[in-house]
């Protein structure tokens, strides 16, 4: 599965746009966020959507109220990787995110329990911040 090294390199090429679009996969997003949270110059709240952003627009896909970043499912996953990240503090990025990826929020459709589908694939929630409109997130 995922190694320390890993995160780093899957961070890293987020970062400078140079991760292959054909690897940029539902649990890559989990470790460029475990990669963001551990990251000492960076607030993933803060930087991680302009590092999707731009890492979308650099492999050519259009960040639109249809595609690309989605403001709602990135602070939902920086919220979850940071519990699992807290959950254990000795254990590491990759044993986290190994756990992540093994629970229920390591599905791609994992927020479905948390928002109807037409509420989360809204323009509104691909813009901005909407709380669920089904059960409260956990964390």
């Amino acid at each position: 599965m995922f190694t320390e090294a890993d995160i780093d390199r899957i961070g890293r090429s987020v970062q400078t746009r140079t991760l292959p679009k054909s690897e940029w996969t539902h649990a890559a997003h989990f470790a460029a966020a475990m990669w963001v949270l551990t990251h000492p110059n960076l607030v993933a709240e803060r930087d991680m959507p302009a590092v999707i952003r731009s890492y979308n627009e650099a492999t050519g896909t259009r960040n639109t109220d249809t595609t690309g970043y989605h403001e709602t499912i990135t602070q939902a996953s920086i919220r979850a990787a940071r519990t699992f990240l807290a959950k254990r503090p000795d254990a590491g990025r990759a044993e986290a995110l190994r756990s992540l990826l093994a629970s229920p929020f390591g599905r791609s459709d994992w927020l479905l329990a948390y928002y109807s589908r037409d509420r989360l694939f809204s323009a509104e929630a691909r813009r901005g911040w909407i709380e669920p409109d089904l059960s409260p997130l956990p964390f």
